[in-house]
């Protein structure tokens, strides 16, 4: 395996400049919280990034840490077990690690398709473009947009990435734009465009403002507003007709 590419693998002064210049609310942000980091495992490959992702999928970052080092402990070398140990494990002992039955479906799924090369190598990754990159590691069980998003940001280190359907990412925009309810997906996608093209950088800072904000204020952001659904015309005179 080659060395990582240096993290992040942009230019950060160039990207908190533009940021700041284009938007007042951010540019606090930056000012007054730390500086953006990330701190990846550089020896991790994909398909390891993406084990340790199922892991950690809708539980807490406690469990998922103490389920994944179970799971380490199963391999001989250290690290996460192979691809090809992955298969011969069997169900029993991934489910007595803490896994539920799908996580493991979803694992077992990762190591066939890392051996039939459709989750790429490191450097054939690093290659690929965001989009090509989703399509084929969706194509995965139990990997889905977000977790994808997460392994372009904290993984390969791609600077425009914008996961629109995070809750951190959502909130952490109500709490800087002082607003009281989340953003539908699509209101944050076209909002994010004043971000271009260091959407990965704004979105660490939407986190950030979440750590700055606390549990008692992110409690009272509401759910995105939705329109009131019409009634029809028929229904309606239905109704005027039973007075």
């Amino acid at each position: 395996m080659t060395a990582a590419p240096p993290t992040p693998c942009f230019d950060l002064a160039d990207a908190m400049k533009s940021l700041a210049e284009r938007d007042e609310k951010l540019k606090f942000l930056i000012a007054e919280t730390q500086p953006f980091q990330m701190d990846p495992d550089h020896l991790q490959s994909p398909y390891e990034a993406l084990l340790e992702a199922i892991a950690y999928q809708s539980i807490s970052g406690k469990a998922a840490a103490t389920i994944f080092g179970r799971i380490k402990a199963l391999s001989s070398t250290g690290r996460p077990p192979s691809p090809q140990e992955m298969l011969k494990l069997r169900k029993q002992a991934l489910r007595k690690a803490g896994l539920s039955g799908a996580k493991v479906v979803a694992m077992k799924d990762l190591a066939k398709k890392t051996i039939e090369g459709v989750v790429p190598t490191l450097d054939d990754a690093q290659k690929l473009s965001d989009e090509e990159l989703v399509k084929r590691l969706t194509s995965v069980r139990g990997i889905g947009a977000w977790t994808v998003e997460m392994f372009l940001m904290f993984r390969l280190g791609r600077p425009d990435v914008l996961p629109i359907h995070d809750l951190g990412v959502q909130k952490g925009w109500s709490i800087t734009y002082g607003k009281k309810h989340k953003p539908k997906p699509k209101e944050l996608l076209a909002f994010g465009e004043r971000w271009r093209p260091y959407r990965t950088v704004a979105s660490w800072y939407m986190w950030r403002a979440c750590h700055r904000a606390g549990n008692a204020a992110l409690r009272k952001i509401r759910p995105a507003k939705t329109k009131p659904r019409r009634k029809s015309g028929i229904t309606s005179l239905r109704k005027k007709s039973r007075r």
